[in-house]
């Protein structure tokens, strides 16, 4: 029941794939079929349900890995978590780059641009391609994301979302880790834990 988003771009066929949660063979089918060509993983957050796709793509693509350095302390307890929600390989894959938010991370005709939103995790970003945001945990529709578990806190995530989000184009499309897309206006109209 969460979001696995596979980018790419028309012209060139390269692609990205974030947050591979579980999966993975599924994820790899879609891939193969559109014909593109993978360039890397990445991810907006380590939490287990977000990551637990990854090293079996990683592993058969060698494509690299690429996540928010903060995010190591979350990833360091994947197999623990796997094994607690009983799902996962058991693989716990290596982040071959850390995400740079001064970077900008290309793939075909696309550029992405990474926004630090820590809150529901110490490390947890959202990847903004064009007109369209990416952004896991953060923010969802209607709802913000759980601030409970270890790592998170919800003063942070609050100042996160109004402050790197809300002052983003009404009309940008959300694209979340769980549930329906939204839009920034939307989010700053009606959600509750916004207005």
């Amino acid at each position: 029941m969460m979001n696995c988003y596979i980018v790419a771009c028309e012209k060139t066929k390269e692609a990205v794939i974030i947050d591979a949660g579980d999966e993975p063979e599924r994820i790899m089918q879609v891939i193969e079929n559109e014909g593109y060509q993978l360039k890397f993983l990445i991810n907006t957050h380590g939490h287990v349900d977000h990551v637990s796709g990854v090293a079996a793509i990683r592993n058969k693509q060698q494509v690299p890995f690429l996540m928010h350095q903060d995010e190591d302390s979350i990833l360091r307890f994947l197999g623990q978590s796997q094994e607690m929600y009983g799902f996962g390989d058991g693989l716990i894959p290596a982040v071959d780059e850390y995400l740079d938010p001064k970077k900008e991370y290309s793939f075909g005709e696309l550029t992405i641009e990474v926004i630090p939103t820590p809150g529901h995790t110490p490390g947890g970003v959202c990847l903004w391609i064009g007109e369209e945001i990416f952004v896991g945990d953060t923010l969802f529709a209607g709802s913000i994301g759980r601030t409970d578990l270890p790592g998170g806190s919800t003063e942070t995530l609050l100042n996160s979302i109004k402050t790197q989000l809300m002052t983003l184009d009404e009309n940008l499309v959300v694209h979340c880790g769980h549930g329906p897309d939204t839009t920034i206006g939307n989010e700053k109209r009606m959600n509750p834990f916004l207005v």
